[in-house]
């Protein structure tokens, strides 16, 4: 995880928004709203928010790391 707020899952929020995704992976906010946009991210629309599950980040994230499967 990028050195800031966030020192490891345990510590994330319910939901997550782009801010923090971007947080977390150490990209910028622009960076994270593409991937909010991209098929495949679990991302849940709210009226006009877009944010994504915990629980669901940190599946995506296994999935799409080297030696997770697919």
């Amino acid at each position: 995880m990028a050195e800031g707020k966030y020192k490891n899952y345990e510590e994330l929020p319910l939901f997550l928004n782009a801010k923090m995704i971007g947080a977390v992976l150490g990209i910028s906010p622009a960076s994270s709203y593409e991937l909010f946009h991209q098929e495949g991210f679990p991302t849940l629309k709210i009226g006009n928010r877009l944010v994504v599950p915990k629980e669901k980040f940190i599946q995506w994230v296994e999935q799409n790391t080297q030696g997770g499967t697919r």
